[in-house]
């Protein structure tokens, strides 16, 4: 497909003097890097990547296996008010 874009002067030359370098077209060189950025875009998500913070501990109580949301959620709030 054709398409026209506008390119600043420095960036086009300097596009330009990559393809030859690298032995490629221009076209083949905006290609791969506007594959590239798409690709980083869409592995990049949200941004923001919880941070672990678990520790060596042996897991869930084994009275509390079947506890629901509420029970747990009252367990650890106990005594605060």
């Amino acid at each position: 497909m054709k398409t026209t874009i506008e390119l600043s002067d420095q960036i086009l030359v300097q596009a330009k003097n990559a393809a030859t370098r690298e032995g490629t077209t221009l076209r083949a060189l905006i290609e791969q890097a506007l594959r590239a950025e798409l690709a980083r875009r869409r592995h990049a998500g949200s941004g923001f990547t919880l941070r672990d913070v678990s520790f060596g501990g042996k897991g869930l109580q084994p009275e509390l296996a079947n506890a629901t949301w509420e029970q747990l959620r009252e367990l650890a709030y106990q005594g605060r008010t």
